[in-house]
């Protein structure tokens, strides 16, 4: 059974107008739609308006036109139980100093109108591990922790749909796995997660598909597996017996990365040339092969290439 839409956007555009009368495509006929208790993640350089797209989320910026539908609620008619089905976790850190954690999520989860029987405070503090911490002014809590508690606000009213905007920008390796356990346990309990990130290793990692927008425009849209194997260029590193002479374009679309003593790193297009037609040329120069790497590419490649960068 195929899991419902969670979010629909259809035709969303975000037009900013300058001082000098010109305008400014933030967004430009940008369509997505995300599944129940999907890890979606959304990538582009700066100014490619993601940020953009998480405030008009958030209504914290009007669109312009277009269709944007949060749970089964038009942002339109149904702004409030739109943005309720949200938790937003954004880039920067803003936490009352004069507030403990404890007393901070409760006041969060008032402001939802989250009935206090309701309230599970002390079990989202665990989730984030600062349950240690419940009751420690938040000005005295490190950077990190302060990231956690954005976090844990974020959750206090149990929403469907929780976006993460760049959450390990500054953060430590600690930080960092321990947001993505959580992030993955959100998912075991049909929580959608979409995040914005530069590192394209945890996006390539975490996230079931990702979509990479530039310039207002998605311009891919797939699964990992699927954006990766898009890429024509594969690596090829060889250990052999002694050293070749080669030269780049030896056959065709080949490139000399390197070549060093007994160790040749190559590149081809996998459309131009077969992984046999190398091996073959290689043992043509009387020399054996002690081992063989390849790399197929990772997101870095596909994200470079579409952004052109």
């Amino acid at each position: 059974m195929s899991k419902k839409n969670v979010l629909i956007i259809e035709n969303l555009n975000k037009t900013y107008s300058s001082n000098n009368s010109s305008k400014v495509d933030a967004l430009n006929d940008f369509n997505l739609q995300v599944k129940e208790g999907e890890i979606f993640g959304l990538l582009g350089p700066n100014g490619a308006g993601k940020s953009t797209f998480i405030n008009i989320l958030a209504g914290t910026v009007i669109k312009t036109s277009g269709k944007v539908e949060i749970w089964g609620f038009n942002l339109d008619r149904n702004p409030r139980q739109a943005k309720a089905s949200i938790g937003i976790v954004p880039q920067e850190v803003n936490v009352d100093p004069f507030f403990n954690p404890r007393d901070l999520l409760d006041l969060q989860a008032g402001l939802y109108g989250v009935k206090k029987k309701d309230r599970i405070t002390d079990t989202i503090l665990k989730m984030v591990s600062l349950e240690g911490q419940a009751n420690t002014y938040t000005r005295r809590l490190s950077g990190g922790m302060k990231r956690r508690l954005m976090v844990a606000k974020a959750l206090v009213h149990q929403p469907p749909i929780v976006i993460l905007d760049e959450p390990t920008a500054g953060v430590d390796v600690e930080l960092r796995k321990n947001l993505w356990d959580n992030v993955k346990n959100l998912k075991k309990n049909g929580v959608t997660t979409i995040l914005t990130t530069h590192y394209l290793n945890e996006a390539e990692e975490v996230c079931d598909r990702i979509g990479i927008l530039d310039k207002g425009k998605m311009v891919a849209l797939d699964t990992t597996k699927n954006l990766i194997s898009k890429i024509q260029t594969k690596i090829i590193n060889f250990q052999l017996t002694k050293h070749i002479e080669i030269e780049d374009n030896f056959l065709n679309s080949t490139r000399i990365i390197s070549n060093k003593e007994n160790l040749l790193s190559l590149s081809y297009e996998k459309s131009k040339l077969n992984f046999d037609q190398i091996i073959s040329f290689i043992k043509s120069k009387n020399v054996d092969i002690i081992d063989i790497s390849t790399d197929d590419g990772n997101l870095e490649d596909v994200f470079l290439k579409l952004t052109n960068h």
